[in-house]
């Protein structure tokens, strides 16, 4: 039996979004091991049923009272038993230290994406490439894609989530992600819900999120009529994995910031509402599939970087709390939609998920198909004679690396 090992040591979201790649490497005829975070083992061994999952110690939210007296011995334990098992590959998807240390443990030949060679840090051409793209991040590739192109015969992106449809068991609301600036207020949010609600008459409200969002969800109640706050239930910190997609599941609708709830509604095949902004766009790290609709805030500082201070007094933010945007949510006409905000809709493509202009303004729309054409070229997906040649594209990301080391376009 051949065996990859995937190790996927970030968060929740990113967990739910390496699907694409599994499915890929799994239809190829390899056992799939998968190493996650110890805080995602139940979760990964409930939506990659199919996968051998192991455990490590990765952040936080793993460590015991004994702390790192705790974290060695069992990482230690987890490196030994990986070492030990014959991987054909190994796909390294993260840059983090406790992955390049992992990936010392095999033979670098055998590592893709991120590993050490001779002591020094090295990042897969296509990595390195794909990198380099998100310096326009407006045209950037969904996360599922950029992971799965690590490995050659992609499965077909239609094949990785079901087309989105109503399941008839209500309205799902996340009130924020882990990024505050990419969340809406509760008082933003309120009006936005019960507009939703209004057009799915007589259906129950779930807020979900973790412990820390209760408080949040309680606020956010107190701004609904007493009619509808009855039908509103709080599960925000009271449902384990398996009960959070159980929930999820049977929706009518996950209203949601880009967070993992909403890649977890988009395996589900859940319809997405999703509200970005800040430094969320789309089609980075929109839902996967067909199906889902994506409020985007679009102005000249967006998609920001969350992590430097917003000048512009989060201004992305201001066209939420129009009335008209409550209007839009009832009726979807574009004559509603307030300025500053654009609205996206899911489709399937040639890479992957695109996402196609359905109100507003796309200003790239052009530019994001030719880097989407350049890159299936590269990949191999699309015949270079025939859509080439990039001389523009490849002057801006290729280095000179790329030519004199073996590319996909040039074999």
């Amino acid at each position: 039996m051949k065996r990859v090992l995937i190790v996927q040591l970030t968060r929740f979201g990113d967990l739910v979004q390496t699907k694409r790649l599994i499915l890929t490497l799994a239809k190829r005829g390899f056992e799939v091991h998968l190493c996650v975070d110890r805080s995602l083992k139940d979760l990964a061994n409930i939506i990659y049923p199919e996968c051998v999952v192991h455990e490590l110690i990765a952040h936080g939210t793993g460590i015991s009272d004994n702390g790192m007296t705790s974290v060695l011995p069992f990482n230690f334990k987890v490196f030994q038993t990986l070492k030990d098992i014959n991987f054909d590959k190994i796909y390294n998807l993260n840059f983090s230290p406790m992955n390049y240390v992992l990936s010392s443990l095999f033979d670098p030949r055998k590592v893709v994406g991120h590993k050490r060679v001779n002591g020094q840090t090295v990042k897969d051409p296509w990595l390195d490439l794909a990198f380099r793209f998100s310096t326009e991040r407006r045209n950037n590739i969904n996360l599922v894609d950029y992971w799965t192109a690590l490995s050659p015969d992609m499965i077909p992106p239609s094949q990785v989530n079901p087309v989105a449809a109503p399941g008839g068991g209500g309205i799902g609301v996340v009130m924020a992600g882990r990024e505050s600036r990419r969340s809406l207020p509760f008082d933003v949010f309120a009006p936005l819900i019960l507009s939703a609600r209004s057009v799915n008459k007589n259906k129950n409200i779930f807020l979900l999120g973790s412990s820390s969002e209760k408080k949040a969800g309680e606020k956010l109640l107190s701004k609904f009529p007493s009619s509808i706050a009855k039908d509103t239930v709080n599960l925000a910190g009271k449902t384990d994995w398996k009960e959070l997609i159980e929930t999820v599941s049977k929706l009518d609708l996950l209203m949601t910031p880009d967070t993992g709830t909403m890649h977890l509604a988009a395996h589900l095949g859940t319809p997405v509402l999703g509200f970005f902004l800040s430094s969320a766009w789309c089609s980075e790290t929109g839902p996967y599939g067909k199906g889902h609709t994506i409020i985007q805030a679009d102005f000249d500082c967006s998609p920001c970087v969350e992590s430097q201070p917003c000048y512009n007094n989060l201004k992305c933010l201001e066209p939420f709390k129009e009335s008209n945007m409550a209007r839009f949510i009832a009726t979807r006409k574009a004559e509603h939609l307030p300025q500053g905000l654009s609205v996206f809709e899911s489709e399937c493509d040639f890479l992957g998920t695109e996402y196609v202009l359905k109100a507003g303004h796309d200003a790239t729309k052009d530019r994001r198909e030719r880097i989407r054409r350049f890159i299936g070229c590269y990949l191999g997906i699309l015949d270079l004679g025939e859509y080439g040649p990039f001389p523009e594209l490849a002057e801006k990301f290729y280095k000179e690396k790329d030519w004199i080391t073996r590319s996909r376009l040039l074999s």
